[in-house]
């Protein structure tokens, strides 16, 4: 007891005088940290005001104004909200306002200052932003925030250190008794040893103290090797997306590294065109995002080559080197016959797995054929990933459900690799999933992955949910992963995007003139309203649907008749398909029957364009429409909502967004419907006709901050971290593993 109060009671002292030190300056630090915050907070709020105020300010309506400082004093934080003009006169305020604040003489604020201020009520920080529009400078916006949660965090701070320094002072206590005693025992153990002539041999078994040590010193440098490679891994949310970000996670964290791409479309497709050599490279969200990838590591891309020239172009080896014009990587093209493509592609992957995943009431389709063209196509693609793998471990990039068996098979052949696979539509419940006859060996192979990505929450809910029905299988749902057979597979969200700056946006012409080529090109007035819908032929997309709130919007709104058209781009998709094709006289008839309802010599209320556009002609109905409308019935993500949002560099337009996809979780500010509601849709047309420019961009450039931010760099990114994160565990895995092997072998002899 006495040796222990010999630890303990210096220890006690020591604390104490590190209290008393570090609590003051923790409480400076805290105050400094909460002035900078409010700095950056008065910042965010003067930008986003500034657009609504200074519409305010040209219309010099007081009341509208003060209306509106006053809804953004109903944060908690913020006291008061006064305007000073140029002339440094104070033009507006708020009822809080203090009048020791002054907007001219030696006391005031200039554009960018801050200041803190001491008042009756309590301590009030001040914050002065320079509002600037419409080519002008219109004054001084004062911001003032309440302080007094600033002291009531600060005497909390306090009184959470207190309780750390005491809790840390238990601990370290506890500690010290209990090693004091374990040492003073092993001591003692070791005297008495040496004192019946045992030696040291009796207490180290046999062992020399530096063997004892080794395997902890290597523990050590592997600990820290661990943090210093999570250090490097920036925080995403720091970080830029770029083509550039890409290559710099691939130079950091997979040096080295072989990646390999499997997916069914392949990035530049080779066609005879009037017996030229025509390169095309499709307009594919994937091949935006991952090209960069294969650039940086001169990977192998493999695919399926389905250009009319294809074969002309390759080696003996089915390989091609692109981009043409500067080669940096090669695609392995996999070849099938028309009937192979019928039974994997049209067949069981487009009649059976589509409409299976996707809630448009229309049936799947599966044949016994089918399924083993598809089972034949996907052993093809996994066998060409072995082939092309130089080591044991690369990493494996596997896209969207025509390849759902290739990670089991590639699995089964080189276990250490990291298998990445994404299913680009959405998974469905259980029950509907079990429809398909061979859900286990699609859950199995799809298992075979060390990460399996889906667009959202819910889509990776419902898998795990269909893995826990269907096999025999470990599930963290907390952690998000499922053991399969001894492999461990991460199940998690990867919200696909767009490029940002897209490739066209710099070739585009001003929205002006957009407008008015659209309206040109479709025999419209300038004045005429204009909306588009832009996809696929496809029956997820809700076309039939959306022509349905065309029509009601002018049976509720005939004053639109002859002033708004509807302008429909549908680019034909799978015709081979019975079901494709009765969608397409569908549409047709639909169109027909509306405009010879409401239309009229010179006017039709919905133009049909059933062909292909090409990435500038569809950019340019983007940004000269006056909205844009989403219908889809059951989508993944849908890019089109977001396209549209990055094409509007105007901030003006407007979105209206199915609430079945994916974007209308990222995308709140868009007008958002349920596409079956059809009143709901013409009622979201009509406003959206109608809805203030003020009110666009508010709602826009929110949406396109998103669009920026959760970019496709981003998608690939997230993805590529998390391979880089799972292989170093692996490889400190298998590393202590061989080293733990050793010493029990040495142990042993």
């Amino acid at each position: 007891m006495r040796l222990s109060l010999r630890f303990l009671l210096p220890l006690a002292l020591v604390l104490a005088g590190l209290a008393y030190a570090v609590i003051p300056l923790v409480d400076t630090l805290t105050l400094k940290w909460f002035v900078r915050d409010l700095e950056m907070r008065s910042n965010l709020i003067g930008r986003m005001v500034e657009g609504p105020l200074v519409d305010l300010l040209a219309s010099d309506s007081k009341t509208k104004l003060l209306n509106y400082f006053h809804r953004i004093i109903q944060d908690e934080r913020l006291f008061a909200i006064g305007f000073c003009d140029r002339d440094g006169k104070l033009a507006y305020k708020t009822l809080t306002y203090p009048d020791s604040i002054p907007c001219d003489g030696t006391g005031t604020l200039k554009a960018g200052q801050t200041s803190l201020l001491r008042l009756t009520q309590g301590d009030v920080h001040i914050s002065s932003v320079g509002i600037e529009g419409n080519g002008r400078t219109w004054g001084r916006l004062m911001l003032v925030h309440d302080m007094s949660w600033v002291q009531r965090r600060s005497s909390d701070t306090k009184w959470y250190l207190f309780y750390l320094f005491a809790v840390i002072g238990g601990v370290i206590s506890l500690v010290t008794v209990l090693v004091a005693h374990l040492s003073w025992r092993g001591w003692v153990a070791g005297v008495r040893a040496m004192l019946r002539g045992e030696g040291l041999a009796a207490v180290t078994g046999d062992q020399r103290p530096d063997a004892e040590l080794h395997p902890v010193a290597q523990d050590l440098r592997a600990l820290i090797h661990d943090l210093e490679a999570d250090k490097r891994m920036r925080d995403e949310n720091q970080m830029s997306w770029t083509p550039a970000t890409l290559k710099n996670i691939l130079h950091d964290h997979l040096a080295g590294d072989e990646v390999l791409i499997a997916s069914n479309r392949e990035p530049y497709i080779h066609n005879w065109q009037d017996q030229q050599l025509e390169v095309q490279v499709p307009a594919s969200g994937v091949v935006t995002a991952l090209e960069p990838v294969m650039r940086a590591c001169s990977g192998v891309w493999i695919a399926h080559g389905s250009g009319s020239a294809d074969r002309e172009v390759v080696d003996a080896r089915s390989h091609v080197r692109v981009p043409p014009d500067n080669p940096a990587y090669e695609i392995r093209r996999i070849w099938m016959s028309p009937e192979e493509e019928a039974g994997y592609y049209y067949g069981f992957a487009n009649e059976g797995l589509w409409p299976l995943c996707h809630l448009a009431h229309v049936r799947p389709i599966f044949r016994s054929s089918d399924w083993h063209h598809y089972k034949d196509i996907n052993q093809r693609f996994a066998m060409a990933i072995i082939e092309e793998a130089k080591t044991d471990n690369p990493v494996v990039l596997v896209q969207d459900y025509h390849l759902a068996l290739v990670p089991k098979i590639v699995r089964d052949h080189l276990p250490h690799a990291t298998i990445i696979t994404f299913w680009h539509i959405p998974w469905p419940n259980p029950e509907r999933y079990a429809i398909c006859p061979w859900y286990r060996d699609i859950l199995e192979g799809l298992l075979g992955s060390s990460i399996l990505g889906f667009h959202t929450r819910f889509h990776c809910s419902n898998f795990i949910d269909t893995v826990d029905r269907s096999l025999e299988t470990r599930i963290d749902r907390d952690g998000s992963t499922i053991s399969h057979q001894g492999k461990l597979t991460a199940v998690n969200h990867y919200p696909i995007s767009i490029a940002w700056p897209g490739r066209e946006m710099a070739q585009l012409p001003p929205v002006s003139e957009c407008r008015t080529r659209i309206r040109t090109s479709n025999t419209l007035s300038s004045a005429h309203r204009v909306g588009v819908g832009i996809e696929r032929l496809d029956y997820t997309k809700g076309i039939l649907e959306r022509f349905l709130a065309v029509e009601r919007l002018l049976e509720l709104q005939p004053e639109w008749i002859g002033r708004f058209s509807f302008v429909q781009i549908a680019a034909p998709s799978r015709s081979k398909i019975e079901e494709y094709q009765q969608l397409n006289r569908q549409v047709l008839a639909s169109a027909e029957r509306i405009n010879a309802r409401f239309g009229r010599e010179g006017y039709r209320p919905i133009h049909l364009h059933i062909e292909h556009h090409e990435p500038q002609d569809v950019s340019t109905y983007y940004r000269g429409a006056d909205f844009c409308i989403v219908s889809s019935l059951h989508d993944g993500m849908n890019l089109v909502a977001k396209e549209f949002v990055a094409a509007r560099d105007d901030e003006q337009g407007v979105l209206i967004l199915s609430q079945f996809t994916g974007s209308a979780t990222e995308l709140p500010e868009a007008l958002i419907v349920n596409p079956y509601n059809i009143d709901q849709c013409a009622a979201a047309m009509h406003l959206a006709l109608t809805m203030p420019p003020t009110e666009q961009r508010a709602r826009m450039r929110s949406m396109r901050g998103i669009v920026q931010e959760f970019n496709v760099y981003r998608w690939a990114g997230r993805m590529l971290m998390d391979a880089a994160r799972m292989r170093q565990r692996e490889r400190i895995v298998r590393q202590t593993g061989a080293r733990d092997g050793r010493a029990i072998t040495g142990g042993r002899t």
